[in-house]
């Protein structure tokens, strides 16, 4: 059974972490599309909690390392002023690669673990990390 939720988690998931196009930083597939309140997260069941953790962590994972550069989706190289060099080009890919297999570890071990913490701490961590996301969203003191 655990293999079957595994299996089902990471098909859903890690197609929408797949870049589309070779030249940006991340796309918006990667952007969680909701924040919820805690009465929502209450009302929800531990696997639906540990997806939401799921794709919450894929967005920090995501867009964390590009912050000094953008937190806006399917920006280009050039667009930020970097040459698209076949250089830079695979560097961006390779970048692409490793956070693609660092998200599929992390959440192999979201999915394996996260289901024995207690449900509040799961809720409180998924508030947590949607404060992390507005954050980056907004950018430092909102001037992004």
């Amino acid at each position: 059974m655990k293999s079957i939720t595994l299996f089902l988690t990471l098909f859903l998931t890690i197609p929408s972490f797949a870049q589309t196009k070779k030249n940006i930083l991340f796309d918006q597939s990667t952007l969680i599309t909701k924040f919820h309140t805690i009465d929502e997260l209450e009302n929800l069941k531990k696997g639906e909690l540990v997806k939401l953790y799921i794709e919450r962590a894929n967005e920090i994972i995501t867009v964390l390392p590009y912050i000094a550069l953008t937190n806006e989706a399917d920006v280009s190289l050039s667009d930020i002023g970097i040459k698209e060099s076949s250089d830079n080009l695979k560097l961006l890919k390779k970048h692409h690669e490793t956070t693609t297999d660092a998200f599929e570890s992390t959440s192999n071990l979201i999915t394996e673990l996260i289901p024995y913490a207690d449900t509040e701490k799961i809720i409180w961590s998924i508030l947590y990390y949607e404060e992390m996301i507005k954050k980056i969203r907004v950018g430092v003191n909102g001037s992004f």
